[in-house]
């Protein structure tokens, strides 16, 4: 069976340094991307009046389509961006809302891409990832940092963690 994947750029720019990045990386690995500019969708709430919005159904679409997610962001403030956040937090509505679509991340892989200008960022930079893919019973593959002033996609190791 086919391991189907996909990066999930979360960048407050479309066409930013991550961006540029992803785009070498999808090229060149055959890989579609999911920009999250691309929707509209707001934070968690409590009381789900958000779930007319485009969350679920591009997350059950992804849930659908692939094997592996990788998540792909720009580092902001020593985190993740903040739409990419926003994403993540959107997946409490999996746990209390949309459970059977949340069930089906089980047993699937998640990686991630974190970019800025330095050459390499603190470890503890990917543990909400690697915490959110243990909730969620997903396998975390692990992150690479990429430099956006030195960007040589292969020079990466890409492959052993997508």
């Amino acid at each position: 069976m086919e391991n189907k994947k996909v990066i999930i750029l979360g960048s407050s720019r479309s066409s930013g340094n991550t961006a540029k990045s992803i785009a070498a990386i999808s090229e060149k690995y055959n890989i579609e991307v999911i920009d999250l500019n691309n929707y509209t969708f707001s934070y968690y709430d409590y009381e789900s009046k958000n779930l007319d919005d485009d969350f679920l159904p591009l997350i059950i679409s992804i849930i659908e389509k692939y094997d592996t997610l990788i998540f792909a962001t720009p580092v902001y403030w020593y985190n993740m961006s903040g739409i990419m956040k926003v994403f993540f937090d959107r997946f409490s509505d999996l746990i209390r809302v949309e459970k059977e679509t949340g069930r089906k991340l089980k047993g699937k892989n998640m990686s991630v891409i974190s970019n800025s200008h330095s050459d390499s960022i603190d470890k503890t930079f990917y543990i909400p990832f690697q915490k959110s893919a243990d909730y969620l019973g997903m396998n975390y593959i692990g992150g690479i940092h990429l430099n956006a002033d030195k960007l040589k996609i292969e020079d990466k190791i890409i492959l052993d963690f997508i």
